[in-house]
């Protein structure tokens, strides 16, 4: 058994590489081999987001607070809020954060396949995150 402490490791900020706006990352965890399993509380401010990325055997996000969205490539802009449990599958490219005018934290917990536990690619646009406001922010 192995318990982590809440606030052993330091809050850290989220990359530019591979996030927009203020985002803080806390207790950050990762199961211990033959496991696989790992992730992290992420804290987004209003307008804050993650880049397009994938993971390559899935992701699950479970919303603590807040109000966020949540799109896979081609799909619409979603709404996530408190209690919601989101499902990614292997592969779908996807982005998630808070709305334009509210924060969202959220657990983010994946698995690694051969060391390797998410792809990042390119940062969502304004054009497109914006593309969410009024269709999902009420």
């Amino acid at each position: 058994m192995d318990i982590q402490r809440n606030a052993a490791q330091p809050s850290g900020k989220g990359p530019p590489d591979y996030f927009t706006g203020a985002v803080r990352i806390d207790t950050r965890f990762q199961a211990t081999a033959p496991a696989r399993v790992g992730g992290a509380i992420v804290t987004f401010e209003p307008g804050a987001r993650t880049a397009w990325h994938t993971h390559p055997l899935g992701q699950t996000l479970i919303v603590m607070v807040g109000l966020g969205w949540v799109q896979r490539e081609g799909g619409p802009i979603e709404e996530i809020r408190p209690g919601d449990v989101v499902w990614i599958p292997p592969g779908e490219k996807h982005w998630h954060g808070a709305t334009a005018g509210n924060g969202m934290s959220h657990v983010a917990i994946a698995e690694a396949l051969d060391g390797k536990v998410v792809d990042w690619m390119e940062p969502v646009t304004d054009a497109q995150y914006l593309a969410g406001k009024g269709q999902a922010e009420r």
